[in-house]
């Protein structure tokens, strides 16, 4: 009774601390196969938690007012765990995104749905639902859901710098033109995404595992890790990670009034 009471009233005053609302936020979404462990459930309900908690917290998101959200959902390292698991991922993925197309709130609060990462190496049925979902959701710009699938920091790298060379041989861009904005319109297939703001990861892990090296690292993105597995984040813990980036946001500013 008395959590029930206190709970509420926490996340107001942390609430009320958070003076600046971030516009992009990447999550790296760590712990569901330790939930099921602690569980004694399958690795794919550990999974299937977590995509219930990431509708949730988008919800929080929008109710917040951040535009940008991008998911670390399945690395390029991931293709190494054990094939059933890998498959039953996959399926999970194929519902989620097959479920953009009809779900109401999508289409009501303008969500725009994209990948980034090397879709090559994702199956054809898997492609083919995504790219669906992306085509019935590309004149939406009210906001904006990113889910990274087969993404691995160095290998964005390595693939806008093999779009800038192809754009040098064929003469459309010279070398002495090559500057950092030139790359960033070449990062994720010209996605053109802002900066990251914030990094939140769950799971108890203190490592941003090269995510979005770029747009994140850099751009000195705030960074917050917690320790509850996904599929046990609260809003609570997503109002904390907002508090840690409003306060750097408040040193930020501070330090320039005083001019240091």
């Amino acid at each position: 009774m008395i959590r029930e009471i206190a709970s509420p009233l926490y996340e107001r005053f942390v609430r009320l601390q958070c003076h600046h609302i971030p516009a992009h936020i990447a999550i790296i979404q760590d712990g569901n196969r330790r939930f099921a462990r602690l569980q004694n459930l399958p690795r794919s309900m550990g999974h299937r938690a977590g995509a219930a908690r990431t509708e949730e917290m988008l919800d929080w998101a929008r109710e917040l007012g951040i535009r940008y959200i991008t998911l670390y959902s399945f690395s390029t390292e991931n293709f190494q765990r054990d094939p059933d698991e890998v498959g039953d991922l996959f399926e999970l993925f194929k519902e989620k995104f097959k479920k953009v197309t009809d779900d109401p709130r999508v289409h009501k609060d303008g969500i725009r749905v994209r990948i980034v990462g090397d879709r090559k190496l994702l199956p054809d049925d898997l492609r083919r639902v995504i790219e669906k979902a992306e085509e019935s959701t590309e004149k939406y710009s009210g906001y904006h859901l990113n889910i990274a699938l087969a993404y691995g920091g160095r290998n964005e790298i390595v693939q806008a710098a093999a779009r800038i060379l192809e754009g040098v041989r064929s003469g459309t861009i010279k070398p002495d033109d090559i500057t950092p904005e030139i790359v960033e319109e070449h990062l994720h297939s010209g996605m053109h995404l802002p900066p990251v703001d914030l990094i939140i990861r769950t799971g108890n892990e203190w490592r941003t595992s090269n995510f979005l090296p770029w747009l994140a690292s850099g751009h000195e993105s705030a960074v917050y890790f917690c320790a509850p597995y996904w599929p046990l984040f609260r809003k609570i813990d997503l109002l904390r990670a907002i508090r840690v980036y409003s306060q750097r946001i408040d040193s930020r500013i501070s330090r320039d009034a005083a001019g240091t």
